[in-house]
């Protein structure tokens, strides 16, 4: 059992319940499963970049991360369809909770004039999304090596069934929201 995943049987669980009066602890609200995306627009024309997102978002996440291709043509953008377009990872269980984990204490931290995490990414199903824009900000990223800096979409799936359960859910887990 990681870290959080103790934090969240202890403390956070019984507190949603007392709040929100679940009578079953299915109810609860828990952890379905992190995805994390890298969309590479310049990827298309440079299949280089495509190679190094992978090894950088397997390193990020534990992982083997995927090439995702484009579904279908378009001609302004100069696409054509099954072109590489970025990567992503699903992580569950064990890893999910690691990688929850050191991106609340560890990579969140280190990004510039961090003031907290803005509490807009959520999708009305208690679903969290933040957007990264330098995956420098992990501590398995060698900075001296990296060509191109990238962006990333992290989205955190929970089973609440609303925003104000997922909100007090990941906020009790430690996600530092904006005040």
């Amino acid at each position: 059992m990681t870290r959080l995943e103790q934090i969240y049987a202890e403390k956070v669980a019984p507190e949603l319940k007392k709040e929100f009066g679940y009578t079953s602890s299915m109810q609860i609200p828990r952890l379905s499963f992190i995805s994390l995306n890298m969309g590479l627009g310049e990827a298309s024309n440079n299949n280089k970049l495509i190679e190094e997102a992978v090894v950088e978002l397997t390193a990020i996440s534990g992982q083997k991360a995927v090439v995702t291709r484009a579904r279908k043509s378009i001609a302004a953008f100069k696409l054509r369809e099954g072109m590489p377009v970025g990567c992503r990872v699903t992580l569950r269980r064990e890893r999910m909770w690691d990688f929850l984990d050191k991106l609340i204490n560890f990579s969140l931290p280190r990004v510039r004039d961090f003031r907290g995490v803005p509490d807009r990414g959520f999708d009305g199903r208690g679903n969290f999304t933040l957007g990264i824009r330098e995956h420098t900000i992990f501590p398995e990223i060698n900075v001296d090596r990296v060509e191109h800096v990238k962006g990333m979409n992290v989205t955190i799936v929970t089973t609440a069934r609303a925003d104000k359960e997922g909100k007090m859910f990941l906020d009790l887990l430690g996600m530092p929201f904006k005040k």
